[in-house]
């Protein structure tokens, strides 16, 4: 998920997709420690994603 896409969202609608990757994030390192993934680079990009999203609401809430 790109930043502009972050951007575009609503809080609401940032806070329900911030539930689901970070359950996604969990199930895929639970799987990776289960047996390697294929592509491990999908951690990292699961991981970006939920820093962009955790950033745009704090901004949110300061501004």
């Amino acid at each position: 998920m790109k930043q502009s896409e972050v951007k575009s969202l609503s809080t609401a609608e940032l806070q329900e997709k911030l539930g689901e990757t970070k359950q996604s994030y969990a199930d895929l390192k639970m799987a990776h420690a289960i047996s390697p993934l294929e592509n491990p680079v999908q951690l990292r990009s699961v991981r970006r994603t939920i820093a962009r999203i955790a950033t745009e609401l704090t901004n949110r809430e300061v501004q």
